[in-house]
């Protein structure tokens, strides 16, 4: 029986013991029995260091995997014992209780937190264990009852550990402060733009950062407490805490000690088998220096490990070099980096849509045929990047910039992965992979996440790809013509109709109530705007109070529109398109003077684009004041109520389609659903309101109402279906309360009604019957939940405009950019301003157009900072 003794008892040796352990189970080793014997200088089980900060004021479980792993005869852990020599000539290692042998070594043996070689800092703590964790706990503890005043933290390290050190100590009741000695943060995965986001992002979660900050020194009391950081220009700034997270070092004492080849920065030296060129002795992990670079990431551990347990089990695996996307886990701050981030690959082009202001900064690089996609920085709306990672390198299936202007929003392009591409790249598991497993091509079919997961291993580390992962799985069923599960997703085991009744039966009013009876873990992309939408729908409480703010989509978090140049558009209600002169005049007014785009559209609305972020505060005090209200132009909920002229000036009306089409605007507005909803009312059958394309839809008869659902225009036109007929106006009112709320409550997440009928047994026959017939019993009870959002109804920015704290999320910066240096943003044709193109910021300006020149009016005070 051979011998495989791993050093370390992190990551990387967890998952090396469970590969050569799937292997043995699957045969691999019956010629040539193996026993792993795995030695770790932590008194624990592995665990997961990438979720450390989880651990700050909670009691969380953070151990790998399943524990059986340790019970198998097979496989022993020594935990709580250090080894201190290697001998490769003996094929021994001996550790600080025993001497053991080997057949084959591999050194798991990660690495250590680096600290500044500058005075006083021994005072710091560092930011890379459990007990590291733990330590920190018990000082912010100690600090908090010995100064009776919250602790003043100071951490140095701008990159992801250091963002989530701050954030936890921040969570632990200190005030974080930030020092980051390069321009901007997380400069090792951002380019400036990105950084220069992330930061506005961070500030507005109230840590204090400072950039280009060189520390000179650390400075303590008699008693080792710190007192404060002295910066390289001499300025001290307090601190009763201090911690360190500047990056990490190889553990590679132990094999340099044993001769090994080390790499010129450290780590062992290996080739693409992860073999270190010392006979049976291999190296995985942060320990390992391949071609010059050691990387402190999960995905390139997982594969060395991978490597050396089919290496050993008689493959011919090698490893294809670091993949080096990381996303942040800071709550409320969405990055992520992959592939090219920095477009240095000759040729490279970068397509960018950034708000400077909002700390939204988006960017894909792609080849220099425009389709290849090379990598990509996503900074205040990752949305994007599980859908994108594993195209790197392939051919986008649309305009690179689709994928950006509708970043998490409905609209984004629907792709199916080629099988080779990797879908998670934590452990090298590619869309071909998953859908093999769904299928059940080489065993059991796995036709839920829980088990594709633990088929796969897809999902199991970072979680950041189960979104993609469960899409997969989903559409890989319905090719099959298998019935596709309801559930939410990972964290949520239920499907949305489901939660949507558990929230109300339970009236829960927060994420963390919704999470704690109905789901596990933080959420994701999927069940958070989902939880968010649920909310508002069932209560009355301001959309983005009370960290509800963090759950929704970029749209609803900014109360506008995003446009592809980063600025947003006004969109005030006009029912049924009925506006007074004065109403025009304001409108027209604000428009001048904040030198908007105007556009009446297609839905009977006047749109007003290219405010930034800071200036909608100003426009909508204007509009608010003069009668307008939000036209929820960027929410899951009504959009608008198209009318005809009707009978009051058209001699072929027969109803009043103006007034009832006002009646229901104003009766559904702000109403939050599963899509967004629009509405057409024609006073005859003429039907110019295009009432049979829209979601509920009008058609004016001599008797009264056909009320018609289930129409969607847009990519997928869908003709609405006939529900009822020669309604009088209450009869009608009564009919859409019920579809709209039983719509509302029994819906998929993001399903339009036309796809929720047809997903019905029974389609319109079954909604006739709930609905016009009432065969639930249900029908008075969706009225009464329409009457509550009726009455309890308040427009968001009225209610934003009178709330100094709501308001400060669209305060400005001082370094907040209005123009480029090297060009135009704007130009104006046909008399208004639009985005400049790339040649018109060049200089090339065709017949007609112009460079547009901002004219601010002076700012409305609504007391939040103004910067002009």
């Amino acid at each position: 029986m051979r011998t495989i003794l791993v050093v370390g008892g992190g990551p990387a040796a967890h998952r090396v013991t469970a590969s050569l352990a799937r292997a043995i189970d699957a045969g691999a080793t019956a010629t040539d029995p193996l026993r792993v014997v795995v030695v770790s200088e932590e008194p624990r089980l592995p665990y997961d260091r990438v979720a450390l900060t989880s651990a700050l004021g909670a009691d969380v479980d953070l151990t790998l995997g399943d524990t059986a792993l340790w019970e198998r005869p097979d496989v022993d852990l020594l935990t709580g014992e250090r080894v201190v020599a290697i001998d490769p000539a003996a094929r021994t290692v001996t550790t600080d209780l025993q001497v053991l042998a080997y057949d084959e070594l591999v050194l798991a043996t990660g690495s250590s937190a680096a600290r500044l070689p500058i005075p006083g800092a021994e005072h710091s703590h560092v930011y890379r264990s459990l007990d590291d964790i733990e330590a920190l706990v018990a000082t912010t503890a100690d600090l908090r009852a010995r100064l009776g005043r919250a602790p003043q933290a100071v951490v140095i390290g701008g990159g992801l550990l250091g963002l989530e050190a701050a954030a936890g100590l921040d969570a632990l009741g200190c005030r974080s402060t930030l020092l980051q000695r390069a321009d901007w943060l997380m400069n090792a995965q951002v380019d400036q733009g990105g950084g220069e986001a992330l930061g506005r992002l961070v500030d507005a979660k109230g840590l204090l950062t400072i950039t280009g900050a060189d520390t000179r020194a650390l400075h303590a009391d008699a008693d080792g407490h710190p007192t404060g950081v002295e910066l390289g220009s001499g300025h001290v700034l307090p601190a009763d805490i201090v911690v360190t997270a500047i990056g990490v070092r190889p553990r590679d004492e132990l094999a340099a000690a044993a001769g090994l080849p080390l790499g010129p920065r450290g780590g062992v030296v290996i080739d693409a088998t992860c073999a270190t060129g010392t006979d049976h002795v291999w190296a995985i992990g942060e320990v390992a220096c391949f071609e010059g670079q050691c990387v402190g990431l999960v995905a390139p551990a997982n594969a060395m490990a991978d490597v050396v347990a089919d290496r050993l089990t008689g493959g011919t695996s090698t490893f294809g070099g670091f993949d080096t996307a990381a996303k942040l886990k800071l709550a409320g701050v969405d990055v992520a980096s992959f592939g090219d981030a920095f477009a240095t690959t000759p040729g490279a082009l970068e397509v960018v849509y950034a708000d400077p202001a909002r700390g939204l900064y988006q960017k894909l690089v792609v080849a220099d045929d425009g389709v290849t996609l090379l990598g990509g920085v996503l900074v205040g709306d990752a949305a994007a990047y599980s859908s994108l990672r594993p195209l790197v390198g392939t051919a986008l299936p649309a305009d690179a910039a689709a994928f950006l202007s509708v970043a998490g929003g409905e609209g984004m392009p629907e792709t199916d992965l080629p099988d080779d591409a990797v879908l998670c790249s934590c452990n090298n598991v590619s869309a071909g992979t998953v859908r093999d497993a769904v299928l059940g091509v080489d065993g059991p079919a796995c036709h839920d996440l829980a088990a594709l997961k633990a088929c796969t291993r897809a999902g199991t580390s970072c979680g950041s790809c189960v979104p993609l992962v469960k899409k997969t799985l989903d559409r890989t069923m319905a090719a099959a013509g298998l019935e596709v599960s309801s559930t939410l997703c990972e964290h949520v085991a239920m499907s949305r109709a489901q939660l949507f009744e558990g929230v109300r039966a339970l009236d829960l009013h927060s994420f963390d109530e919704v999470m704690a009876r109905f789901g596990h873990g933080l959420g994701c992309d999927v069940c958070k705007p989902t939880i968010a939408s649920i909310l508002a729908t069932l209560h009355e409480d301001y959309l983005l109070d009370q960290g509800r703010g963090a759950l929704q989509d970029t749209n609803d978090r900014a109360l506008a529109n995003m446009q592809k140049d980063g600025t947003y558009s006004v969109v005030p209600r006009i029912p049924a398109g009925e506006i007074t002169p004065e109403g025009l005049v304001v409108i027209a007014e604000v428009a001048r003077d904040y030198g908007l785009y105007t556009k009446i559209t297609g839905a009977q609305r006047i749109d007003l684009f290219g405010a930034r972020l800071d200036q909608l505060p100003d426009i909508w005090k204007r509009l608010v004041d003069a009668g307008f209200e939000s036209g929820h132009a960027y929410g899951k909920s009504l959009r608008t109520v198209k009318s005809c002229v009707g009978s009051t000036w058209c001699r072929y009306g027969v109803q009043d389609s103006v007034a009832m089409a006002i009646r229901l605007e104003l009766r559904y507005r702000g109403l939050r659903s599963p899509h967004k909803l629009k509405f057409g009312v024609s006073g005859c059958g003429r039907e110019c309101a295009e009432a049979q394309g829209k979601d509920v839809g009008l058609i004016a008869s001599d008797k009264g109402w056909n009320l018609w659902v289930g129409g969607n225009g847009g990519a997928q036109p869908r003709h609405a279906q006939l529900l009822a007929q020669d309604l009088d106006d209450e009869a009608l009112v009564g009919a859409i309360d019920r579809y709209l709320m039983y719509y509302i409550r029994t819906a998929d997440r993001l399903q339009r009604t036309a796809r929720w009928m047809d997903d019905l047994e029974g389609g319109i026959d079954h909604v006739h019957a709930v609905v016009m017939e009432d065969s639930l019993g249900i029908g008075a009870e969706l009225e009464a939940a329409m009457e509550r959002h009726v009455e309890h109804y308040r427009d968001e920015w009225a209610a934003t405009l009178e709330d100094p704290d709501r308001l400060r999320r669209f305060r400005s910066f001082v370094n907040a950019p209005i123009e480029p240096d090297d060009g135009p943003s704007y130009v104006t044709e046909r008399g208004q301003r639009r985005p400049a193109t790339a040649a018109e910021r060049a200089g090339d300006l065709g017949p007609g157009v112009t460079p547009w020149t901002p004219s601010d009016p002076a700012p409305v005070l609504l007391g939040i900072p103004q910067v002009r």
